[in-house]
C-alpha cells in the first residue's frame, strides 16, 4: 500500500496524572472510542490545538510495515511550501526507539522528500511514527496551546476552572460544534465561554451576579470576542440549547441547600438536551431525581480538591 485512500489521523496526547480521567473522557467524547495509552488513531479530523491534551496530529498519507518500505513509498513527496523538517512522533509503541533511532528514522524519511531541509524554521512539518504495528507518514500539526494565552485574563476568580479544564469541559459538552448552540447559565467570569468560543463553539453565558458578568465582558473583550453574556437568573432562562455546562456553586461563601441545587438542575435540564455538570460533591442522586441519565463521568483532582464531571442527557 503506497498511500492512504481514506482519511486517517494519528493524535498523540499527554496529561498530568490528576487530569488523566478528564483527558480520557474528553478524547473518547471527541473520537467516539477509548484512546490508546498515548495516542489515538481515528478518521475524525479535529484541529490539533483543540484539546488541551493533544500534542500533535499526523495526517497519515503513507504507511508501511517497515521503515525502509516507508522511506521508499514517500519518494516523490514534495515539500510544497519549500523548506521542510521531519519529526519522529512518539506514540508509546511497544518497541520504542531510543534518541539515536528516532533521528535515524527522521533522516531516512527526509532523504526521500523533495525540498530543502530546514531544522529551525521549516515552512512545512512532516511526521513519522509507529502505531498499530505499522510505520506512518504524513503532514504534522503541533498544538499551539491556545488555552495558555487565556490564562492572562484581566479579571480573575480564585475558584474558577483552570483554562485547561474549561477547554476540555467545553469539548465534552460540544464535541461537534457545527450548528450547535450552547449555554453556560452560571458563567462567572466567562472561563468556559472563552474556551468554547475560541474553538468555534457558539456558546453564550449568563450569571446572576452583575460583577461576574462585568468581569466576563472584560475578559471576552480582552481576547477580541463578542459580548455574549448577560445578567440573568438560571431559573429565568427560556428557550432551548443543544448543550449546556453547569459549574455548580462550591459552598465557599454561602450554604447551598439540596433543594436549591435540585432547582438548578431542573432549570438546566429544561434548557438543554446534553448537559455537563461540574460539582465538588457527589450529586448522582440529585441528577437522577431530576430526570438526567448519567452517560459518562470522571473526577478531576488538584491535591485534595476534587471536581466531579458528569455527562448527562
Amino acid at each position: 500500500m503506497e498511500s492512504i485512500d481514506s482519511p486517517l489521523y494519528l493524535y498523540t496526547y499527554a496529561c498530568h496524572e490528576d487530569e488523566r480521567p478528564l483527558c480520557r473522557l474528553e478524547l473518547r467524547t471527541l473520537f467516539g472510542a477509548e484512546p490508546e495509552e498515548a495516542h489515538v488513531l481515528s478518521n475524525i479530523l479535529i484541529d490539533a490545538s483543540r484539546s488541551p491534551f493533544v500534542k500533535q496530529r499526523l495526517a497519515v498519507t503513507h504507511e508501511a510495515a517497515t521503515l525502509p518500505e516507508l522511506a521508499e513509498r514517500v519518494k516523490g513527496v514534495t515539500a510544497a511550501e519549500g523548506t521542510f523538517k521531519v519529526v519522529f512522533i512518539e506514540t508509546g509503541a511497544q518497541t520504542p526507539l531510543d534518541y539515536d533511532g528516532q533521528r535515524r528514522a527522521e533522516r531516512a524519511i527526509g532523504a526521500h522528500i523533495r525540498g530543502t531541509a530546514e531544522m529551525r524554521r521549516p515552512q512545512q512539518l512532516f511526521g513519522v511514527a509507529q502505531a498499530g504495528g505499522r510505520w506512518l507518514f504524513g503532514a504534522c500539526a503541533v498544538n499551539e496551546a491556545v488555552w495558555l494565552w487565556h490564562k492572562a485574563k484581566p479579571q480573575q476568580y480564585s475558584t474558577a476552572l483552570s483554562t485547561r479544564v474549561a477547554r476540555a469541559v467545553a469539548n465534552i459538552a460540544v464535541p461537534r460544534p457545527e450548528g450547535v448552540r450552547a449555554v453556560d447559565p452560571c458563567c462567572g467570569i466567562g472561563t468556559v465561554v472563552i474556551e468554547a468560543r475560541s474553538m468555534g463553539i457558539d456558546m453564550e453565558g449568563f450569571d446572576l451576579n452583575p460583577l461576574a458578568v462585568r468581569g466576563a465582558r472584560a475578559n471576552l473583550a480582552h481576547f477580541g470576542m463578542p459580548d455574549v453574556v448577560a445578567v440573568r437568573d438560571i431559573h429565568a432562562l427560556t428557550g432551548h440549547y443543544d448543550a449546556a455546562v453547569l459549574d455548580l456553586p462550591y459552598n465557599l461563601c454561602s450554604v447551598i441547600s439540596q433543594e436549591q441545587l435540585l432547582a438548578m438542575l431542573r432549570s438546566v435540564r429544561a434548557l438543554a438536551g446534553r448537559v455537563v455538570l461540574i460539582a465538588t460533591d457527589l450529586i448522582d442522586e440529585l441528577a437522577l431525581q431530576t430526570g438526567f441519565t448519567i452517560r459518562d463521568r470522571c473526577v478531576v483532582r488538584k491535591g485534595t480538591f476534587a471536581r466531579h464531571v458528569l455527562v448527562c442527557g
